[in-house]
């Protein structure tokens, strides 16, 4: 069985944060990840706002994460996803990367596919609509 997981989820493998420990414990338990295309930014920037000053912390951060971006399974954003992007946006509120994440979810699998996040507003919405989150 695969995982969606968001971005939130996904830079707790590279930095130390709070629930770092749980979130790499539970992407270990499942080796297949799903992430949106999005997601790539996403890490990226943030890799570069909380390690920019420390460039050795940095470029080990971003090695690691290009070496699973190469094995996780990218769900592209299409004028498919996009579209349901904006209904799921309609729908939960949820804030525009946050459908792109619910409407790449869906894509793949979702609700029966769960949603790893850390993300209080991303699990909510995904919750609203009575899928599986874990994380937040």
């Amino acid at each position: 069985m695969a995982q969606y997981v968001d971005s939130s989820a996904l830079l707790k493998r590279y930095v130390i944060e709070p629930d770092a420990a749980e979130a790499r414990r539970l992407l270990a338990a499942d080796p297949v990840w799903i992430c949106g295309a999005h997601t790539q930014v996403e890490v990226r920037r943030a890799l570069s706002v909380r390690l920019g000053s420390d460039s050795d912390a940095l470029a080990r951060a971003r090695a690691a994460f290009e070496r699973d971006w190469a094995r996780i399974l990218v769900a592209q954003l299409d004028e498919t996803v996009c579209g349901s992007a904006a209904s799921l946006a309609e729908v939960t509120g949820a804030r525009s990367l946050d459908a792109l994440h619910l409407a790449c979810a869906q894509r793949v699998g979702a609700p029966a596919v769960r949603l790893v996040t850390y993300d209080a507003r991303l699990a909510a919405a995904a919750r609203s609509l009575r899928w599986a989150v874990v994380g937040a």
